[in-house]
């Protein structure tokens, strides 16, 4: 079933990915920043699954770390043939309250550190006439919300024009757009979302099964979720002004519960 590479894939719909593809028999290369969770995800897995797991510790806001994930890519003799970009970054405030330091940690992560590894694993995969890019974004990315909805934005349209770019070389790109999820993502953002009804919210392995399925497909962009795709298609629909002044009502709303 060949080897993928997931990043991002100690928690939440990262490792969603890994324990789908493991039940699947794809052996892995497990990424994110803590080496104790990917050993115990990647000793689980083995046992579970029977499948090859290898731990790559890395922190992709560093550039150093990024470029040791972009050379497993690279690697001629070990290939990866499927390519998930899961890492992510929450931040805590808006833009022009927040850190700067943490806004350009969330840009290496989310944006530098995507650019990076899609350059690395599309030369690669095209070179060899095969090959998967899943690029985790989301539905933020067809709003104005901050800097999150813009790095989003960037991973969105950075899909769109590679799987352009390698139409017809038997290489396929997919951006994954989901909703609310329930992951370890908002505990870390420390965002409460009181009043969300319990539909809106997705789990890990469902967006994870859905993402697989449409990139199985071909699918450019995946929303997972009916609820998801028809709140997507009306905001893709709505003229730009009234899709940034919603963003900005709803800022305001989580401003005033602070």
């Amino acid at each position: 079933m060949g080897t993928a590479l997931v990043t991002g894939a100690s928690a939440g719909i990262g490792h969603a990915f890994a324990e789908r593809l493991a039940r699947e028999g794809t052996d892995l290369v497990l990424v994110a920043r803590d080496r104790a969770r990917l050993e115990e995800t990647a000793t689980r897995l083995r046992a579970r699954h029977g499948v090859a797991v290898e731990v790559l510790v890395a922190d992709l806001s560093d550039r150093a770390a990024t470029g040791r994930v972009c050379a497993r890519l690279e690697d001629e003799v070990r290939p990866v043939d499927l390519l998930v970009n899961n890492a992510g970054f929450g931040l805590h405030a808006t833009f022009l309250d927040n850190d700067l330091a943490e806004e350009e940690a969330a840009l290496d992560v989310m944006v530098r550190a995507v650019l990076l590894t899609c350059h690395a694993a599309g030369r690669a995969m095209r070179a060899r006439g095969r090959g998967t890019i899943i690029n985790v974004s989301s539905i933020a990315s067809f709003v104005a919300n901050g800097t999150y909805s813009a790095d989003k934005a960037y991973v969105t349209v950075l899909s769109e024009s590679l799987a352009g770019q390698l139409a017809g070389t038997g290489v396929t790109v997919t951006a994954v757009c989901p909703g609310l999820t329930r992951s370890e993502f908002h505990q870390r953002q420390r965002v409460a979302l009181p009043g969300v009804p319990r539909s809106m919210w997705m789990d890990a392995d469902a967006v994870a099964a859905q993402a697989l399925a449409d990139a199985a497909a071909g699918k450019v962009v995946s929303v997972p979720g009916v609820q998801w795709k028809a709140i997507t298609t009306l905001v893709r629909a709505m003229p730009r002004p009234l899709v940034r002044g919603g963003a900005v009502r709803a800022v305001q709303r989580l401003r005033s519960r602070g």
